[in-house]
């Protein structure tokens, strides 16, 4: 199940105080501990995370190995060519000063060679082979050069990727030790959503539906379905917040501001939830809140305006996706960012931009309910409130 650290035993529902936007990711990753570990073997790791540090169980390399298809060669030349070593295999002898045998790349240097001779660099026949001395060491991967055993390659809390699936292999391991994905329920709320076509006049196409699972699996969790819950009649949604026991988090999209249709913390507190974010001081994406029910479960309250949601997303369900994967809160890099924005007095804007060579520039069409620009961008900027064109600002990289 998971646990809560730090988070408050009472709420007061009546009156919210906005968090400001840093403050609110920082809550929403402290909040929980990660998801109990388990084992699993390479081939089903990719994308979690690692619950403990990778290791080398042997030096790598693990042997001497020729780094060039070529001779290894004893003392000085000309040397006498004693027989040939391929990889995958080993000749049992001895190098003597003026010997050498031919080798292969990836092949174990015998005993007593000095370096490698490329066979670019090589010249004879009959038994023979001469060529420039080459200097001691030359070409040849020594022991433990790379990492020597009982090295952490990558700490608890990577990312599963290909290339930490190839270091494991080649370090030994046929299994890993990692987090699993958070699974995630999406409940999209909304009388006036049409799930299909052209949306009929006076209503408007759902956006989230689609949006919801492919950011989740972006994030690094797994979306367990969505489920669309009616308005009216009230109670709908208490009851498919209750339904929702295989999941780890649960995202409630619309229904989390204060009006005559808004549910979601009217049943919060009837549920006796323990409340982490209650609204946060950005635009958009401001009606926003994260909770813990009794059940250990987590709800993520998001918006209904589709570029709103999207900015309350990566504001609260990211970090909480990360900590319950077990990595760390992700660093924001800083670029200047360029463009038309207004900075508003106490609040923090999150735009969208594309990168304009060194730095990043805003792109247009991102009203709370329009997601152009947020599509063609690369990165949400965070603006705070004294930010001026052309001034550093941290980026959120959008997940896709």
């Amino acid at each position: 199940m998971v646990q809560t650290i730090g988070t408050p035993s009472a709420v007061d529902f009546t009156a919210a105080r906005e968090t400001s936007w840093g403050k609110a990711r920082e809550l929403a990753h402290r909040a929980p501990l990660p998801l109990a570990a388990r084992t699993v073997p390479l081939a089903a790791a990719s994308g979690l995370t690692l619950a403990e540090d990778l290791r080398t169980h042997h030096p790598l390399p693990a042997f001497d190995t020729a780094a060039m298809d070529g001779y290894a060669v004893a003392g000085p030349g000309p040397w006498r060519v004693r027989g040939v070593v391929r990889a995958g295999a080993a000749w049992g002898g001895r190098l003597a000063p003026g010997e050498g045998v031919e080798i292969s790349t990836g092949a174990l240097v015998p005993a007593g060679a000095r370096a490698v001779l490329p066979v670019e660099l090589a010249a004879g026949g009959d038994g023979w082979v001469s060529g420039p001395a080459p200097s001691p060491g030359r070409h040849i991967r020594r022991t433990g050069e790379d990492a020597p055993a009982g090295t952490c390659l990558a700490p608890a809390g990577t990312r599963v990727g290909p290339a930490l699936l190839g270091l494991a292999a080649s370090c030994g391991y046929d299994a890993l030790r990692v987090r699993p994905r958070p699974r995630v329920g999406v409940l999209v709320t909304g009388d006036e959503l049409d799930r299909g076509g052209r949306p009929a006049p006076g209503r408007v196409r759902d956006a989230l539906g689609p949006l919801l699972p492919s950011l989740v699996a972006a994030l690094g969790g797994e979306a367990t379905g969505v489920r669309h819950v009616p308005d009216r009649p009230a109670g709908l949604l208490a009851q498919a917040v209750r339904e929702a026991r295989d999941c780890d988090v649960v995202v409630v999209t619309g229904s989390t501001s204060v009006g005559a249709t808004d549910q979601l913390r009217r049943l919060l507190r009837d549920a006796g939830a323990r409340m982490v974010v209650d609204t946060v001081a950005c635009r958009p994406g401001h009606p926003q809140l994260l909770a813990r029910l009794d059940t250990g479960c987590w709800v993520v309250g998001l918006p209904g305006n589709p570029y709103a949601a999207l900015v309350a997303a990566h504001t609260l369900l990211a970090p909480l996706t990360a900590a319950l994967s077990g990595r760390g809160l992700a660093r924001l890099p800083q670029v200047p960012v360029s463009g038309d924005a207004r900075p508003v007095p106490g609040l923090t804007r999150l735009v969208p931009v594309a990168w304009e060579g060194s730095g990043a520039r805003i792109t247009g069409g991102h009203r709370a309910a329009f997601l152009h620009g947020a599509a063609v961008g690369d990165a949400l900027a965070v603006l705070a409130d004294d930010w001026r064109d052309g001034s550093p600002a941290p980026l959120v990289l959008l997940a896709g």
